[in-house]
């Protein structure tokens, strides 16, 4: 991954407003309950885009041994993936895996 810049922080998610905490083996790009992320960076980590919208999960995508999110920017319609992790809410990830088009 190009310019990767490792930043795990705790977090309260914009969508549902719950603490999210630090993630154990990777860095913390979304919220583990609801699956929103924040459109933040242009590479991961930087923390450098301007647009700062919601990014509203859409999607599921069979990544390897795991899954990737799928999202689209609520202001800027922009879509980017996130790699799932450990603890997030499985049955959100069962209710996205029912959608087929963004």
């Amino acid at each position: 991954m190009k310019n990767f810049n490792m930043i795990n922080e705790s977090f309260i998610c914009e969508n549902c407003k719950k603490e999210v905490k630090k993630a154990e083996h990777t860095a913390r790009d979304h919220c583990n309950f609801c699956l929103y992320s924040k459109h933040v960076d242009i590479n991961p980590g930087d923390r450098k885009n301007t647009c700062l919208g919601l990014m509203k999960p859409v999607l599921i995508e069979k990544f390897k041994n795991t899954y990737k999110i799928v999202y689209k920017c609520q202001k800027c319609n922009q879509i980017h993936k996130n790699i799932a992790c450990d603890d997030d809410n499985f049955d959100a990830i069962i209710e996205l895996s029912k959608n087929t088009i963004i």
